[in-house]
């Protein structure tokens, strides 16, 4: 493991989207456990779209761990290999970062437990943060930093980076925005007040994801302007979230057509001009997209 994860002091690229990634190469991904599928069946494949994210640029890539959730692998009937399959996205990753011979740093995902764009599932901090302290503990070993990611209230993220704070690795906490504009969380609250809900753990880096890039530069001046930490945003490439989207009830979002790698880039352009220094992609986003903003990120050094 690369001991430190320095603050950013330029642009620093983040790799793209996982479960989009691996279904558009043959992977089959459940509606229940998601991208964590291809921890089961498909791993040489995870573990080549993490070496196609450093090939086309990216500095830190994100453990495959974002659909190992206790839940959800129970539905399945595998709950039993949730320490299992969080090992092995981890050592996925590293396997990836050695085989590419690159200073490659490794995000350790927290995800959303009770769903993602959720705020009214989250529950209570007493039932989730040991949940999250579990799967952190489970990532640590492998990670560079633990990212807490598609958070849709402050009092998930609070729960998140709470245990992602135990491990001792530096935490970045990253929300999901309403598809309105407004600059807001899927909860209704500003990144400030949900800021200020984590003011009391050691977060170094604020930022957003899962949301269109449209919400994301809404956002950003009000990100860039908070204190002790650098901001940064990752979006997805597929149409607006609605307000009580469920995948399992109501299926896959479409792609944009208009989210083609340059036209990501361009928004992430606006995001860098507003104070981002974290730039990647989420939902929906390739090694191609991630190929263009490297281009973009070296005139921005």
């Amino acid at each position: 493991m690369i001991p430190t994860l320095p603050l950013p002091d330029r642009t620093v690229l983040l790799d793209g989207g996982m479960g989009r990634e691996l279904r558009m190469r043959g992977v089959p991904i459940l509606d229940t456990i998601w991208s964590a599928n291809g921890l089961i069946v498909a791993p040489d494949t995870v573990r080549q779209v993490h070496e196609d994210y450093i090939a086309a640029g990216a500095e830190i890539i994100t453990t495959n761990s974002y659909g190992i959730i206790r839940a959800e692998l129970a539905k399945e009937g595998i709950e039993h290999r949730c320490a299992e399959l969080n090992h092995r996205a981890g050592a996925l990753a590293q396997e990836a970062r050695d085989r590419s011979g690159r200073k490659v740093f490794i995000a350790g995902s927290l995800p959303p437990l009770r769903g993602s764009y959720r705020p009214d599932l989250v529950g209570s901090f007493a039932e989730i943060e040991p949940l999250y302290e579990e799967q952190a503990s489970l990532l640590a070993p492998y990670s560079d930093v633990m990212l807490c990611e598609t958070m849709s209230s402050a009092a998930e993220a609070v729960a998140a980076a709470t245990a992602a704070a135990m491990t001792g690795l530096p935490v970045w906490v990253s929300w999901t925005l309403h598809e309105d504009n407004s600059g807001r969380l899927r909860s209704g609250e500003t990144v400030t007040e949900a800021a200020k809900a984590i003011a009391h753990l050691p977060v170094s880096a604020f930022l957003v994801n899962c949301c269109s890039p449209e919400s994301i530069t809404a956002a950003m001046p009000e990100l860039a302007r908070l204190k002790g930490g650098v901001a940064g945003g990752y979006a997805n490439a597929f149409k607006p979230v609605p307000a009580d989207w469920v995948m399992e009830e109501d299926g896959l979002l479409p792609l944009r057509d208009d989210l083609d790698p340059e036209s990501y880039a361009h928004h992430a352009h606006h995001w860098h001009d507003a104070g981002a220094r974290i730039v990647g992609g989420c939902c929906g986003t390739g090694p191609a997209h991630i190929a263009r903003l490297k281009a973009l990120t070296e005139t921005k050094r």
